[in-house]
This record gives C-alpha cells, structure tokens and sequence, in this order.
C-alpha cells in the first residue's frame, strides 16, 4: 500500500512538474525569433535562439541521463530546474542588455533544462508495469497540454511587464515558473540509482544500426516529422507578425500548434495498436503535407492557424508512429545506443533546421518554407509505403 501511495504521489507531483517546465519551450519558440530580430543586426540569425534551444536540448540530452544514473532522478530535475531559473534570468538580463550572443547563452541553457523535462514521463513509468505505464505516460502528457496553455498566455501577460524592455518580463517569467517546479520536484520519492553491474551491452554498432533498413527507415521518419514540424513552427511566429499580424496572435497560434501536439497522446498508442505503427507514421507525414498546404492558401491568420494545428497533429503521429518503429528495430541490449542515436540526431536534425528556417524566410518568404515540406516528405513516405506493401 505504501508503494502505491508514493506511486500515486510521484504521478501528481510529476504532472505538476511538466505542467510548469514544459512551458519553457512555447516561451522560447514564440519570442525567440522575434527577440532575435531585434538584437541582431543580420537579420538571417533571427532564429539562432530557438536553433541554440534545440541544440541545447540536443547535447543535454546523454549529460542529463548521466547525471541521474549517478544522483539519481529527484537530484537530476532539481539541477534541471535550477537550470531553467538560470537561462530565464540569462535571457532577460541579455535583452535589457540588448546582447545577442548572450540571449543565445539563455536559450541554449533553456534547451539543457529542457533535456531534463522530457523524461518526466520516464520517471512516471518507474515501478509500474504492463498497461498503468502506458496510463501514467498519458497522465504526464497532460501536463503537456496544460504547459501549451501556460506558456502562451504568460507570453500575452508578461511581455511589456518591464516598462522599455519589450520580452524580458516573459523570460523573467519562464525563470519563475522553475523556481515554483523547484519544491515540487524536491517531493519527489524517486528510487535510488543502481549501479552498473555490466560493462556496456553487446549488440550492433552504430555503423550496423544505420546500415539496417528498419532502423534507418525509422531514424529518417523521426527526423523529417520532427524536424519538418520545428522547421515550419520556428518560422510561424516571425511569419504571422511580418504578415501583419500580432505577437499576441503569434502566441495564441503556437498555443493551438502545441495542444494540437500533445492532445491526440492520449488515444494515440491505441491507433497504433490497432492499425499499425508504420500506417500512422504515414498518416501523420500526409497531414503535414496538408499543413503546408493550408499555409500556401493564404495568409490570413485562420491559414495561419489551420497550418499550425494540423502541423501538431501531424507531428504526433509521425513522431510517436517513429518512436514506436525505432523500439521495434533494435535488441533489448542495443536500446540505450540506439535510442541515444536516435535522438542525437533528430534534435540535432531539429537545430540545424529551426535556424535554417530563419534564413530561408527572410531571402524567400514564407510560402518557400512551406514548399520544402514536400520533397521530404516523400523521401520518406514513399519507402515506409513500400515497406507496408510489402506485408
């Protein structure tokens, strides 16, 4: 009973936890091209910020797993959550200062936090077994959709809070959101690390792992669905407000792109339990061809809209269908390289295209960064077709 008490306890106190870190990234996202635009005198670096987030988010990645196989969970998100304290307050002094290189140190911090936040819904599988880790990862996810609510809003209330410093009161904000996560996580009855007993596991290297059509052909789902949908979403914002637009129209439309991500999780693993995990995959590159082109209709702020929720629904299935493929193409003793690999090169995939993004929509335009959807798209999609004709 004691175990399921603290089962219980450690689910709520973790859906609190993404509730407030997850709200990090649409803070980021929504203001760091437009931050960047006014900090920088080459105006094709407007999307270096949210590229560095994604970059950080990338690197900190394997670091943060290492910290908390040593320390343990609870140590690890507390060191996160100072960390997102850190990058909220690097950001704001950068603007104040009007310093881009150093905004850039605030949203790369912002990307290491992050690092730790996205394995919430790791530590909420801990101790549980069968079909309540799948409800307790669902749960998590809630907090998701509840940080695309946060996020956005603090946005429209905060970001003319420091009178003559446009932004700074929102990434002043974001740095409060994980002094509140900091107590909450300090909560946390999280099992202690255990330690190695093996040296690293056996299995195919990562030339192998790559040259395996399944492994590959998942890895390259992963990358275009995520990358596609960062690429599209970092140029969104600086898209909308240069159409005429405003920044809290921008906002209120990452909000929609972000519940339109997190949302269908919860029904998500039951579609792909029962049609399949490469027909979802599928389904979800289509509907982010189908963002693109509701983007190319128009640029009223409904195509806006339209284009950015189908652009999360799409991401969601895509990725998740990905993930679902990545587990099924590598041995149980192959899983912590495989997965490292996996997402090292998604994130970093995810990087470079957040900042290339910047630059092709200030030289082409914002119907060009939609037109590119299209051939990777099919890259992908004409294979994982084959692939399913094939069964």
């Amino acid at each position: 009973m004691p175990q399921t008490v603290n089962l219980r306890r450690n689910l709520a106190l973790l859906v609190i936890a993404q509730s407030l870190g997850a709200a990090s990234g649409p803070i980021v996202i929504s203001l760091g091209g437009l931050v960047g635009q006014q900090l920088s005198t080459n105006q094709t670096l407007a999307t270096l910020p949210v590229s560095v987030y994604n970059l950080g988010l990338a690197l900190g990645t394997l670091p943060a797993a290492a910290v908390m196989r040593r320390f343990g969970r609870r140590s690890g998100y507390l060191l996160g959550a100072t960390l997102g304290i850190v990058s909220g307050l690097i950001a704001a002094w950068a603007i104040w200062l009007s310093l881009f290189a150093l905004f850039c140190v605030g949203t790369f911090v912002a990307g290491t936090y992050s690092s730790y936040v996205q394995t919430y819904r790791f530590a909420a599988a801990d101790g549980r077994s069968g079909g309540d880790r799948g409800k307790a990862i669902s749960w998590v996810m809630v907090g998701g959709l509840i940080a695309a609510v946060i996020g956005p809003q603090l946005v429209i209330l905060t970001r003319e809070s420091v009178p003559d410093v446009a932004y700074a009161g929102s990434f002043l904000s974001q740095a409060a959101l994980a002094l509140i996560a900091l107590p909450v996580l300090a909560l946390l009855h999280a099992p202690r690390p255990v330690k190695a007993t093996s040296a690293v596991g056996g299995g195919r290297s990562i030339g192998q792992l790559l040259a395996s059509p399944p492994f590959a052909l998942a890895l390259a789902a992963g990358v275009v669905s995520y990358g596609l949908m960062a690429f599209v979403m970092t140029a969104a914002p600086m898209a909308m407000v240069g159409h005429g637009h405003s920044v809290d129209h921008a906002a209120h439309g990452i909000q929609w792109h972000v519940l339109a991500m997190f949302a269908p999780s919860l029904f998500t693993g039951k579609l792909i339990a029962r049609f399949g995990k490469e027909r979802i995959t599928a389904i979800g590159l289509v509907i982010i061809g189908l963002s693109g082109a509701a983007a190319l209709f128009g640029l009223d702020i409904t195509h806006f809209y339209v284009s950015l929720i189908l652009l999360g629904l799409g991401w969601n299935f895509g990725f998740i269908g990905a993930t679902a493929m990545v587990a099924d193409a590598h041995t149980e003793e192959e899983r912590g390289r495989a997965q490292g690999l996996n997402d090292f090169v998604v994130f970093g995939t995810v990087a470079a295209g957040s900042f290339f993004s910047g630059a092709l929509l200030q030289a082409s335009g914002w119907a060009a960064v939609n037109l590119l959807i299209f051939p990777a798209i099919a890259l992908v999609l004409a294979p994982l077709i084959w692939r399913m004709a094939r069964r």
